[in-house]
């Protein structure tokens, strides 16, 4: 008889190689398999992991309780209020123009995003936004696809990984803001943080492109990245580890962070560990159902045979499906708000001046920081007061100065014109005196004249009288 972690339940196992799991998964196998790798149990190993591991370290007294209380079932209440408010989930993909980005989306969610195909006559790079609303059974998600569009196609790609910076930082910058509202409204806000990145890889066999290199290195401290070989099935099997082994070398070399899957928990430690040493995965995507022996499957058909989507021996699709969708999407998001979100707001909070600690150490609180930097601004605004006063009065005293010497040049310059129409004006009195003398002595000559010749007139008469 063997004992487990649970006062109502045994186990009496005869044939420990044939038994199925009394648990409800369907699995067969050993009891160990029901305790450590049927899927029911996991969530409760997590937790009771995760609950003991932090009692250790916060050295926590441990209490037996002599009755039931009912916060045992917090849990359930988590579970049922995020199941009421659904789950958000955002996607960049980036990668060049016809590599199959939205063929993987859809091949990803089973399902038809009904995408239109991009162009390859793009100006410049550009980015396409669409949300969907997804369900599975009962659980609603919230799913935004950001797609790169015209990535690659232009000649100079010196800055084809600008849009993309951008895109991540005004994300952030808009939930930063969200925070900083005196009145913030969580509940509502739609978080648009971008929270993977799956950057698309082309199968060339050789090494990665310098834009490869250039862009990740530029988003590396951004997003989480996970990088993917698209199309797979172009290369053969020895030359696709080859060339993974080659991309793995040339990130590692050029300093570039891509995300590493959490080995912290022991439930998945194993299978984040394998799956860690798989990166960069190899993927193929379709839609596209084909008929292999008597079942349909999704896959690729060739002259030489079926590719299937779903076989492991074929692709990654599965390994990347796991990884994104059924273990880590939560660590995902934890990792962008935690870590790259944590990042970008430190950054820009130091920008704006405020700190943790003050003048020797000293912890210092955000009222503190918020009066200081009030009180600088307020002196800064003195000081630039003061200096636009002096600078005010230099420039009065500067005018003044050159308007008394304006009025100075202009009264010289009266001065001397008055002086010179004074001279013009005696010029012309004296000229008024000499023409008034020679008129006086025209009239005079000119009644001599008339005496002379009315004397000359009548001498001529009386010589005619005389004659006669």
């Amino acid at each position: 008889m063997r004992y487990h972690l649970t006062p109502v339940r045994m186990g009496i196992i005869r044939k420990s190689t044939n038994n199925k799991c009394w648990t409800g998964c369907g699995e067969k196998g050993t009891l160990l398999h029901c305790w450590w790798e049927c899927k029911l149990i996991q969530p409760l190993w997590r937790t009771v992991w995760r609950f003991l591991k932090k009692q250790k370290e916060d050295n926590i007294r441990c209490l037996t309780l002599l009755g039931h209380f009912g916060f045992d079932c917090l849990p359930h209440q988590l579970m049922n209020r995020s199941v009421q408010q659904g789950f958000f989930f955002n996607i960049l993909c980036v990668g060049e123009t016809g590599i199959g980005k939205s063929t993987l989306i859809d091949t990803l969610f089973n399902t038809n995003l009904k995408d239109k195909k991009s162009s390859h006559f793009y100006p410049n790079v550009g980015l396409k936004i669409q949300t969907y609303e997804l369900q599975e059974s009962n659980i609603q998600l919230n799913l935004t696809v950001v797609k790169t569009v015209g990535y690659g196609d232009q000649i100079n790609k010196e800055a084809s990984y600008q849009p993309i910076v951008d895109y991540i930082d005004a994300q952030f910058e808009s939930y930063l803001q969200e925070e900083l509202k005196i009145k913030r409204s969580f509940v509502d806000y739609h978080d648009s943080r971008i929270h993977v990145c799956l950057y698309f890889i082309s199968p060339t066999g050789h090494s990665l492109k310098s834009l490869d290199l250039l862009t990740m290195k530029n988003i590396d401290s951004k997003v989480n990245i996970i990088p993917l070989i698209a199309k797979a099935d172009t290369i053969s099997k020895n030359d696709l580890q080859k060339f993974k082994c080659k991309i793995m070398s040339e990130l590692i070399s050029n300093g570039i962070q891509i995300y590493q899957l959490p080995t912290d928990d022991e439930a998945t430690t194993h299978v984040n560990t394998s799956m860690n040493g798989l990166l960069p995965f190899a993927v193929v995507g379709s839609m596209d159902e084909v008929k292999v022996g008597k079942r349909m499957v999704r896959g690729r058909q060739y002259p030489w045979g079926v590719l299937q989507v779903e076989n492991e021996d074929h692709c990654d699709f599965v390994k990347l499906r796991d990884v994104l969708l059924y273990t880590n999407m939560e660590d995902l998001k934890e990792q962008t708000h935690t870590w790259h979100y944590e990042r970008y707001r430190c950054s820009k909070l130091q920008k704006m001046g405020f700190t943790d600690v003050g003048a020797g150490n000293q912890p210092v609180s955000f009222q503190e920081i918020y009066e200081a930097k009030r009180q600088e601004f307020l002196d800064q605004c003195q000081r630039e007061e003061e200096e636009l006063k002096q600078k005010f009065m230099q420039r009065v005293k500067q005018k003044e100065t050159a308007f008394k010497e304006a009025e100075k040049e202009l009264q010289d310059k009266f001065e001397h014109l008055k002086r010179v129409q004074q001279e013009e004006t005696m010029k012309l009195e004296e000229e008024r005196r000499q023409l008034e003398e020679e008129i006086i002595d025209f009239y005079k000559m000119k009644a001599a004249s008339g005496a002379l010749q009315t004397q000359g007139c009548t001498n001529i008469r009386k010589d005619k009288d005389r004659k006669k």
